[in-house]
C-alpha cells in the first residue's frame, strides 16, 4: 500500500488554488522522470478546470524547493543505454516551457536550495518568492554539464553580463542577490510562508487572480534586500564576462588591477580552473546564442546539446567524480582550457536550425 507521504508529488486544492508539492525531501526534492510526468499531467488538468484560478509550487522538508534533476539516475540510465536520460530531458524541458506559457498564475515558493531543474520550474512561474534560506543557481558546469532548463533564455536576458557570469561560474546567489538579478520577485522570511498559505486560503477573488495574489504578496513581502554582493560586483562582471570567449575572460580576470575587485577576480579564476574546460566554453557559446533565440528555440538548442553531451561531453566523468566514486578528482577531456579548440565547441551547435523543432509534450 502506498502512503500519501510516499508520493513524490503531492496534489491538493484549497480555495480555488491547486498546490503541487515536490516530496523527496531526503533527496532535496530532486526531479525524476515520474515526477516530471506527474507535474505535467496535473498542470494540464488544472489549466482546463475553471474552478482552479491559480497554482502554487512548493517543496517539502524546508531544505530545498528543488536541487535539480536526479543526476545519478541519469548517469545510470546512460550507462544502461536505456534511453531514459534523454526522455527525462525531453519531458522536463516540455514541462518548463509549459510553465512559461501557463494560462493561470503560478506562485513558486522558493524555500531552501533552488538549483538546476528547480530553477527551470520557478523561472517559468509568474511569481517567485524566496526566504532567507534560499540559494539559487545553475551549477551545472561543476559536474561537466551546461546550464539547461531554459537558462539559455532566462540567464541570457539578465542585465548586461550577469547571466553569462552566473552560468559560466555556477555560483549560488543569496536572497538579496537573487532579487537584484531578477531571478526572484519577493522576499518573505521562512516563518512567514505558512501565514502566506493561510492567507491564500481566505483570499477573495474579486479581482483578477494575478492581481489578487500580487496584492497579497505586497502586504507580506519585500522586493529588495540589503546586503548582497552582486550589485557592487556588477561593474567588474560586465568588464570581464562581456568578453567573447573563456580564455579572454580568464586573462582579463588575472589582469584585474582595481583593489576592490582583485580578491573576487582571483577567486573567480580559481573557480573557472576547477570546472570542465569544455563545459565552460560550450556554456558561454550557448548563452551568447540564447540572447537571440526564442523561448522555444532556447529549449530546442539545449535538447540538441543533450543528445550529444552524454557521449561527447564531460557530464559522465563529472557525475562519476562527484556522485558515484566521490573522489572529487574529475579527469576532464580536454584537461586544460588551452586544449579546447574553437571548432570543437562549434561542432556541438553546427546542425542546429532555429525554428525546426518544437519543444512540447508528446513531441
Amino acid at each position: 500500500m502506498t502512503h500519501l507521504s510516499d508520493c513524490p508529488v503531492l496534489v491538493a486544492e484549497s480555495n480555488r488554488i491547486g498546490y503541487l508539492t515536490l516530496n523527496r525531501p531526503a533527496s532535496l526534492n530532486t526531479l525524476t522522470l515520474p515526477m516530471v510526468c506527474a507535474l505535467q499531467r496535473q498542470l494540464e488538468a488544472w489549466a482546463a478546470d475553471p474552478t482552479i484560478l491559480a497554482v502554487v509550487l512548493r517543496g517539502a522538508g524546508g531544505k530545498a524547493f528543488c536541487a535539480g534533476g536526479d543526476m545519478r539516475a541519469l548517469y545510470d540510465s546512460f550507462r544502461a543505454e536505456d534511453g531514459r536520460y534523454l526522455s527525462f530531458f525531453e519531458k522536463e524541458y516540455a514541462l518548463d516551457h509549459y510553465l512559461h506559457c501557463y494560462p493561470k498564475p503560478v506562485l513558486a515558493l522558493m524555500d531552501g536550495f533552488v538549483l538546476g531543474g528547480g530553477m527551470g520550474l520557478v523561472q517559468g512561474s509568474l511569481l517567485r518568492v524566496i526566504s532567507e534560506r534560499t540559494r539559487v543557481g545553475m551549477p551545472e558546469v561543476g559536474i561537466g554539464y551546461f546550464p539547461d532548463v531554459g537558462s539559455s533564455y532566462f540567464l541570457s536576458r539578465l542585465p548586461d553580463a550577469l547571466g553569462l557570469y552566473l552560468g559560466v561560474t555556477g555560483v549560488h546567489l543569496s536572497p538579496a542577490d537573487a532579487l537584484y538579478a531578477g531571478l526572484a520577485d519577493w522576499y518573505l522570511p521562512s516563518e512567514g510562508f505558512a501565514e502566506l498559505e493561510r492567507s491564500l486560503d481566505t483570499l477573495s477573488w474579486d479581482v483578477h487572480p494575478r492581481q489578487a495574489i500580487g496584492n497579497l504578496l505586497a502586504s507580506f513581502g519585500k522586493r529588495h534586500l540589503a546586503g548582497g554582493e552582486l550589485k557592487n560586483l556588477h561593474p567588474a562582471i560586465e568588464t570581464h564576462f562581456s568578453l567573447p570567449d573563456i580564455p579572454t575572460i580568464r586573462a582579463s580576470l588575472l589582469a584585474e588591477h582595481r583593489p576592490e575587485y582583485r580578491a573576487w577576480a582571483e577567486e573567480t579564476v580559481r573557480l573557472l580552473d576547477s570546472r570542465s574546460p569544455l563545459s565552460l566554453c560550450v556554456t558561454l557559446e550557448l548563452l551568447q546564442r540564447g540572447r537571440h533565440l526564442s523561448l522555444n528555440d532556447c529549449f530546442a538548442l539545449e535538447l540538441h546539446l543533450d543528445r550529444q553531451w552524454f557521449a561527447q561531453g564531460d557530464i559522465i566523468e563529472g557525475v562519476r567524480a562527484l556522485l558515484v566514486d566521490k573522489d572529487k578528482s574529475p579527469r576532464w577531456n580536454p584537461p586544460t582550457l588551452c586544449e579546447v579548440r574553437p571548432e570543437q565547441v562549434q561542432a556541438f551547435f553546427a546542425d542546429f536550425r532555429p525554428g525546426e523543432e518544437r519543444v512540447g509534450w508528446g513531441m
